[in-house]
C-alpha cells in the first residue's frame, strides 16, 4: 500500500506523536508498504529512512494548509490517509477536523492520541468536542490507542469503523556503549545510597508533578535519602501551555527546597534515556487522569522492564495489575506516593518481580504488531465491500 501520514509534529521535533508516527512508519515499512509523511516545517531535517518519505511543508496550521494537503494526497497517489490527531500538535487549528470531508479521493483513518479538545474561540463550549466528534465522523475509520476512549466512542452514532490499537514504546530498551550502571549514576552525582526515582516525559499539568514533587518533600522529611532523576526535554514542541506549566514546576521545586535532590537530563537521544531509566531503582508516573496506555511515558517503562510507581486508571485495565506489573496509587496524593516508594525501597524482591512481569508485558505492544493491525485495518477499509 501506499499510506500517508498527516502529523502535526515529526522528529526532530520533540513531542509523543511524532515519534509515535516514526516508529509506525518504519514498521509500515519493514512489511513492505511505502510511506508518505505531511507535516510541520520544524521538521525539515528529518532522518531521512528507506520508504519514508518526508514533506515538511506546513508552515502555519491554518486553512490554506488544506489546498497543500489535498495536493499532496493526489500528487503521492495515496491507498489510504492516516491523520495523527493531537489537537496540541496541530496548534489546536480548527481545519484539521473537516479534513477528510475536503479529501474525497482517498480513504482517511483518524488515529485519536487522546479525545482532548481543540480551542476553536472564546466561549465555544461544546462545539469543542463537537468538532473532534465531527473529525471522527467524516473519517472512513477511526483508531482510539486506549480502551477508554474507543468506550466513549462506541455511545456515538454514525461513526463509520473503529479499532482499538494501543502504542508502543517509543525507546527501544538499549544500554550505552561500556554501559555501568554504578558509574552511571555517579555521575549525574547520585550516592550508592540514594533511593532514585525517575520520571520520564514533558512537563504538563495532567501528570502530577506536583503530587510528585510533594512526595519527595515527604520522603526526605522522613529520612528516605530520595533523588529525583527528571529525563527528558522540559516542553516538547507542541504545546505552549506546558512552558507556563514549567514555570510553575520550577516555583514549587524552590518552595519546596528540592533543587539540590533533583537532576535533569534535558532532551537526550534515546540510548542516553534508556541509560537513564536503566540507573534508577523506580519510576514514578502519577497521572491526574489514571494510567493509560495511551502514554508513551509507560510504555517506554514497561519495555525497559522499570519498577513503575502510577495511578489508578479511570477504566478497567486488567493487564495491568498492582504489584504485579506496577504499583497503582490514587491520583493526587502525595502521601500514597511516598508511602509506595518507601515500601518498593524495602522490597527489593517484589521490584525485580515487577521489572520482570512489566518487560513481560511490553511485548504485547511491539511496534511489529502494532504496525500489522494497522496495516490490517486500513486493508479492510480498502475492499470493494466496504462502503464509503
Amino acid at each position: 500500500m501506499r499510506i500517508g501520514q498527516v502529523t502535526g509534529e515529526y522528529p526532530p521535533m520533540q513531542g509523543g506523536v511524532g515519534a509515535y508516527t516514526l516508529e509506525l512508519s518504519k514498521a509500515l515499512v519493514a512489511l513492505g508498504h511505502e510511506v508518505h509523511v505531511f507535516t510541520d516545517h520544524r521538521a525539515a531535517n528529518s532522518t531521512s529512512h528507506d520508504n519514508i518519505h518526508v514533506m515538511a511543508d506546513a508552515h502555519t496550521w491554518g486553512w490554506g494548509t488544506l489546498s497543500r494537503i489535498r495536493r499532496w494526497v493526489q500528487a503521492q497517489k495515496l491507498d489510504v490517509l492516516n491523520i495523527q490527531y493531537q489537537a496540541a500538535a496541530y496548534n489546536m487549528a480548527a481545519f484539521v477536523h473537516i479534513l477528510p470531508v475536503r479529501l474525497d479521493d482517498v480513504y482517511v483513518v483518524t488515529t485519536f492520541h487522546d479525545l482532548l479538545v481543540p480551542y476553536l474561540f472564546p466561549k465555544a463550549g461544546p462545539l469543542r468536542y463537537q468538532a473532534v466528534l465531527t473529525l471522527a465522523r467524516s473519517s472512513d475509520g477511526a483508531i482510539l490507542t486506549n480502551h477508554g476512549d474507543y468506550e466513549r466512542l462506541l455511545s456515538v452514532k454514525s461513526i463509520a469503523s473503529m479499532q482499538h490499537i494501543p502504542i508502543g514504546s517509543n525507546i527501544s530498551p538499549r544500554q550505552p556503549p561500556g554501559y555501568n550502571r554504578v558509574v552511571w549514576r555517579a555521575a549525574l552525582g547520585f550516592h550508592p545510597s540514594d533511593i532514585v526515582v525517575s520520571y520520564f516525559g514533558f512537563l504538563n499539568a495532567s501528570k502530577g508533578i506536583e503530587t510528585l514533587l510533594r512526595a519527595v518533600r515527604t520522603n526526605r522529611d522522613n529520612h528516605l535519602p530520595v533523588k529525583l532523576l527528571m529525563i527528558g526535554g522540559r516542553t516538547g514542541t507542541s504545546d505552549p501551555a506546558n512552558i507556563v506549566y514549567a514555570r510553575e514546576v520550577d516555583e514549587m521545586i524552590e518552595e519546596l527546597d528540592l533543587n539540590d535532590h533533583i537532576r535533569w537530563t534535558g532532551f537526550v537521544d534515546e540510548t542516553a534515556v534508556s541509560g537513564h531509566l536503566m540507573a534508577a531503582d523506580m519510576i514514578a508516573l502519577p497521572y491526574r487522569d489514571g494510567v493509560s496506555f495511551r502514554r508513551g511515558s509507560l510504555m517506554a517503562a514497561l519495555a525497559h522492564g522499570c519498577v513503575i510507581i502510577t495511578t489508578y486508571p479511570e477504566v478497567d485495565m486488567p493487564d495491568l495489575r498492582s504489584d504485579h506489573h506496577v504499583r497503582l496509587i490514587p491520583p493526587d496524593s502525595p502521601t500514597a506516593l511516598a508511602l509506595a516508594i518507601e515500601d518498593l525501597a524495602d522490597n527489593p524482591g517484589l521490584c525485580t518481580a515487577m521489572g520482570q512481569n512489566a518487560k513481560k508485558l511490553a511485548q504485547e505492544f511491539t511496534w511489529d504488531k502494532i504496525a500489522e493491525r494497522t496495516a490490517a485495518y486500513y486493508e479492510t477499509l480498502l475492499q470493494p465491500s466496504h462502503q464509503r
